[in-house]
């Protein structure tokens, strides 16, 4: 009796063991169709929107390209492109796209900002003051974009200037020649400077001489100092002068001006100063000291 009693009983536990087994199978299983099944839906909607995207959105904008490409002078296109390779070429815009971007704000911009101004009063008035204003920004905010990219990359290849002249002059000393001292130099450094003589490279790589290929770096970089140091190279490739001894007095020339422009601005600091003097703290000082001075007065004169 007792045999049978522990022989049913192991048989059920091991029957419930083998049912929970199954069970948790089952349910793997079926999370697992369920996970499979939400990611086939999400990759066939991300699929609709990506071939409606490439059907129908963008033929339209590669349309509008071309006939905007064919309107647009070549003047204005070569002007543009100088400021935009200038600025870093921002978001590899081309004129045209820049063109177009400029003309979608012009189009958005007042709506959104008339919108904005109805959802604040609700009257024509405010409409029309708000939709003026995205106007305005609309017309203004991609030319200063630009403005100020080209800005800050400038006085980013201004202060990276010294140690590329160092790094130059010491492969030039090691034995390189000027290219291949140019090819160390994109190797070992990044940043402003970097990506220009990359590119001043690839350009001399396609066929262009190492006079036009700098030139663009000259034009692409209106900066005093780089100029100067460009023509420098151009003059000393052309006399047959060694570029070693023209890179060291560049270098000490771009430092001496680094430390003047530092004193230059160290001495404009205290004038700057008074701005903040006279509009916040002049006028605090005064009510701490003459107020009590001030109400000594005032309870004097009313008794």
């Amino acid at each position: 009796m007792i045999y049978m009693l522990f022989f049913i009983s192991t048989t059920l536990f091991l029957f419930s063991l083998m049912q929970f087994r199954v069970e948790r199978n089952d349910k793997i299983n079926r999370r697992i169709a369920m996970i499979t099944e939400t990611r086939q839906v999400k990759e066939k909607d991300q699929e609709a929107g990506e071939t409606f995207i490439k059907r129908i959105v963008v033929p339209i904008l590669n349309e509008m390209k071309k006939n905007y490409k064919r309107k647009m002078p070549g003047e204005k296109q070569d002007v543009l492109e100088k400021k935009l390779l200038q600025a870093g070429s921002p978001f590899n815009m081309t004129p045209v796209d820049f063109r177009l971007f400029q003309i979608a704000l012009f189009l958005l911009l007042p709506v959104v900002f008339g919108y904005y101004g109805y959802l604040l009063q609700g009257n024509t008035s405010s409409i029309f003051v708000f939709g003026f204003i995205g106007t305005i920004v609309s017309l203004l905010f991609p030319n200063q974009y630009l403005k100020g990219k080209m800005k800050k990359r400038f006085a980013l290849a201004l202060k990276e200037l010294p140690d590329i002249l160092d790094l130059l002059t010491v492969s030039l000393e090691a034995g390189l020649g000027f290219d291949s001292a140019l090819g160390k130099l994109v190797s070992k450094k990044e940043g402003v400077l970097s990506t220009e003589f990359q590119r001043c490279l690839e350009e001399m790589r396609l066929g262009k001489t190492r006079r036009e290929a700098l030139s663009g770096v000259k034009d692409r970089l209106e900066i005093e100092e780089i100029q100067r140091l460009i023509s420098a190279i151009l003059q000393a490739e052309k006399l047959g002068i060694g570029l070693t001894k023209v890179l060291k007095v560049q270098s000490e020339e771009i430092r001496e001006q680094r430390k003047q422009r530092a004193e230059e601005k160290a001495m404009k600091v205290p004038v700057k100063m008074m701005i903040p003097l006279v509009l916040f703290i002049f006028p605090s000082l005064f009510i701490v000291l003459l107020g009590p001075v001030a109400i000594q007065f005032m309870i004097s004169f009313t008794k």
